[in-house]
C-alpha cells in the first residue's frame, strides 16, 4: 500500500485541464519501484527528451491536432528531431501526470490480482460487456481509495484509462482511435511502434512494447477473437476484426529481429468523389467521362501499384451507380463502403482453418454472385486465372463488372491480362470498356489518376487522358477511337447530346466540391437525385442551395 505523507493523505491534484505533479521525498525510490512494473506494458512518453550535455534539441513541429480515445483526450504532435531521419510522432495524455500515472499503474497491478480472469475471458466476445462491468466495479473502490477528492467527471476518464489499458490493446487502442494513419506497425521489441500518416508517411511514435512477449500476448488475443491461433508451429496470422480493420502478425523465428503485428486500418469516413476533385486527385471533366460510362453500364479496371488508391478509387467511382440496381461487391478485406440506400450486398472471401479447410475463395463467391441477379458487379482484386476468367465471363453474359488490378501502366494492364498466368484470351479483353490507372507518388504521399484509356477492337490501350507531373493535373492525350463510339451505338446519343450530359455531370460535381457535400450518403443522395429528378437537381445547382 502507499504511504501516508505527513499531512495524512497522498494528495494528487487533478483538474479537468491538467494533472498537477506533487513531489515526493522518495520520488527515485517509487520511480524505480514503479519502472518495474511498467516494464511489461506499453509506455508513453509525454515528453522530448534533452541531450546529456549541452542544449535542448530544438525541434520542427511539422503537424499537431487532439482527438479523444475512449473519452481520453488525446494530443499528438508530429515534428522533425536532429536525431532521426523521419519525423516523430508524439503521443501525449495531457490531463494525466508522471506522478498519476505511476499511481494509476498500481491500482492496475491491483485490479488484475483482485478481477481474475484468463484470455479466453478476455477474448470472448459475448463476454464484454460482463467483463467490463466486473472491471468498473473494482476499479471505482480504488479510484475512490487513491483519489477521494476528484469529480465525477474526471472519475470517469480516469476509470476508461484503466479499462482501456487492462483490456484489449493497451495504447495502441490510441492508435486505432486516430483517423489519420492507415497502418499501425510493430516490428520488435528493440524499436518504437511505427505508423503510416494519410498526410506525413511513416513516422515513428514514441509508444514502444519493452517486451516480445507482450507483441505476442496481442496476437494470440486477435487470433482467439475471431476464431484462430497464431503458435510456433503456425507463426502466420491474417485476420480481419470485427470494425474491418485487418491485421497480419508473426513470431519468430519466422520474422527474425522479433514478433511483428501489422493493423491495415478500415476507413471510418471513407473518401467521395468530392474529396478527389477536391485533392486533385481527377478533374471534373475526367470524373464526368467516367460517371457517364458507369451510368450507361460499361465495366472498368481499376489498376495501380500498390498502395496507389485503387480501392478507393473503386468505392468513390460506385457511387455512380444509379439506385435502382443490385450491386454485389466481393473482397478479401472488407473495404467497400456505398450510400445506404442502395441495393448492395457485400461479400467478403473467408480463409481456411488451422485443418485447411472452409475456405471460400474470391473464386466462389465470383460464380455465387452470378446467380444473385446483379445488375453490378465490384471485385476486390483480381489475382488469378480463375478469377479474370469467370470475371470476363459474367461481362460477356450481360454484367457490368468493375475490378482492381496491380500494373502500373494502361499498356501492362493489357500485357499482364493477357499473357501467363492470367492468360486471359485477348478476343476477351474489349469486353473492358476502361482502364483508370492510379498513381502514387511515393516523395510527396499524393495519389493521382495516372491515365484514364478505353480498349479498343484490337485489345490495344488507347490513352484518352495522361497525368502531367508538371501541372499536377490530366490532360488529353488521344482522341477517342473506341468509348464514345460504343456510348453513342447503345444510348442513340449524337456528339452534341455526349457533351451537354458531359457538361451536365460536370456541373454536378463542382456542386458537390462548392457546397462541402462529402459525405458517402450525401454525395450519393445528390447522384441518386441526378437519376431521379434532374430537373430539380439543376434548379438547386443554379441557385447555390443545397437538397434538403
Amino acid at each position: 500500500r502507499m504511504k501516508p505523507s505527513k499531512t495524512g493523505k497522498k494528495r494528487v491534484n487533478i483538474s479537468s485541464k491538467k494533472v498537477v505533479k506533487t513531489r515526493t521525498s522518495n520520488k527515485h525510490s517509487k520511480t524505480h519501484t514503479s519502472h518495474k512494473s511498467l516494464k511489461k506494458h506499453v509506455s508513453i512518453k509525454t515528453k522530448s527528451a534533452e541531450t546529456a550535455i549541452g542544449e535542448k534539441k530544438k525541434d520542427e513541429i511539422i503537424d499537431s491536432y487532439n482527438y479523444d480515445s475512449k473519452k481520453i483526450p488525446i494530443i499528438i504532435t508530429i515534428k522533425n528531431t536532429n536525431e532521426e531521419y523521419v519525423p516523430i510522432y508524439e503521443v501525449s495524455i495531457s490531463q494525466i501526470s508522471k506522478t498519476t500515472e505511476l499511481i494509476l499503474e498500481k491500482i492496475r497491478q491491483q485490479l488484475i490480482k483482485q478481477v481474475n480472469l484468463g484470455i479466453i475471458e478476455i477474448t470472448d466476445t459475448k463476454k464484454t460487456d460482463v467483463i467490463e462491468e466486473k472491471f468498473r466495479a473494482t476499479i471505482i473502490v480504488l479510484v475512490n481509495k487513491y483519489f477521494p477528492d476528484i469529480d465525477d467527471n474526471i472519475k470517469d476518464f480516469l476509470i476508461s484509462y484503466l479499462i482501456q489499458k487492462s483490456l484489449g490493446l493497451g495504447s495502441l487502442e490510441i492508435l486505432m482511435d486516430d483517423k489519420q494513419l492507415e497502418e499501425i506497425v510493430i516490428n520488435s521489441a528493440t524499436e518504437p511502434v511505427w505508423v503510416f500518416h494519410k498526410k506525413h508517411g511513416w513516422l515513428k511514435t514514441t509508444i514502444t512494447i519493452p517486451e516480445e512477449d507482450q507483441t505476442r500476448h496481442y496476437a494470440t488475443m486477435i487470433g482467439r477473437k475471431i476464431g484462430r491461433q497464431i503458435t510456433v508451429l503456425e507463426p502466420l496470422l491474417d485476420a480481419h476484426l470485427d470494425a474491418g480493420d485487418r491485421v497480419n502478425a508473426t513470431l519468430m523465428p519466422i520474422s527474425t529481429h522479433g514478433n511483428t503485428i501489422t493493423f491495415r486500418k478500415f476507413s471510418r469516413d471513407p473518401m467521395t468523389i468530392t474529396h478527389f476533385l477536391r485533392y486533385g486527385t481527377l478533374t471534373p471533366y475526367a470524373a464526368a467521362l467516367i460517371w457517364t460510362a458507369m451510368q450507361f453500364e460499361m465495366s472498368a479496371i481499376i489498376a495501380g501499384g500498390t498502395a496507389s488508391g485503387k480501392t478507393s478509387t473503386l468505392n468513390v467511382l460506385a457511387t455512380f451507380f444509379p439506385p435502382n440496381q443490385r450491386i454485389i461487391s466481393i473482397e478479401d478485406t472488407r473495404e467497400i463502403r456505398l450510400p445506404k440506400f442502395l441495393h448492395w450486398v457485400p461479400m467478403s472471401t473467408r480463409l481456411p482453418n488451422s485443418e485447411g479447410k472452409g475456405e471460400v475463395s474470391m473464386e466462389h463467391l465470383l460464380v455465387n454472385s452470378l446467380r444473385m441477379r446483379p445488375d453490378r458487379i465490384l471485385v476486390g482484386e483480381v489475382r488469378r486465372k480463375r478469377e479474370a476468367e469467370t470475371l470476363f465471363e459474367a461481362i460477356h453474359t450481360g454484367h457490368s463488372v468493375y475490378a482492381t488490378f496491380h500494373s502500373n501502366t494502361a499498356e501492362e494492364t493489357v500485357k499482364r491480362l493477357t499473357n501467363p498466368p492470367i492468360n486471359v484470351p485477348r478476343m476477351m479483353l474489349p469486353a473492358i470498356s476502361m482502364i483508370i490507372m492510379q498513381f502514387r507518388n511515393r516523395r510527396t504521399g499524393t495519389r493521382r489518376t495516372f491515365q484514364i484509356a478505353e480498349i479498343l477492337p484490337n485489345a490495344e490501350a488507347n490513352v484518352l487522358l495522361q497525368y502531367d507531373a508538371k501541372k499536377d493535373r490530366l490532360v488529353q492525350a488521344n482522341k477517342s477511337k473506341s468509348l464514345l463510339s460504343t456510348l453513342k451505338l447503345f444510348t442513340g446519343f449524337t456528339d452534341a447530346e455526349i457533351h451537354k450530359t458531359l457538361q451536365e455531370k460536370e456541373k454536378v460535381l463542382k456542386y458537390l466540391v462548392d457546397m462541402g457535400i462529402d459525405t458517402v450518403d450525401s454525395v450519393g443522395h445528390v447522384i441518386a437525385e441526378f437519376y431521379t429528378n434532374k430537373s430539380n437537381l439543376m434548379k438547386h445547382i443554379s441557385a447555390k442551395k443545397r437538397l434538403g
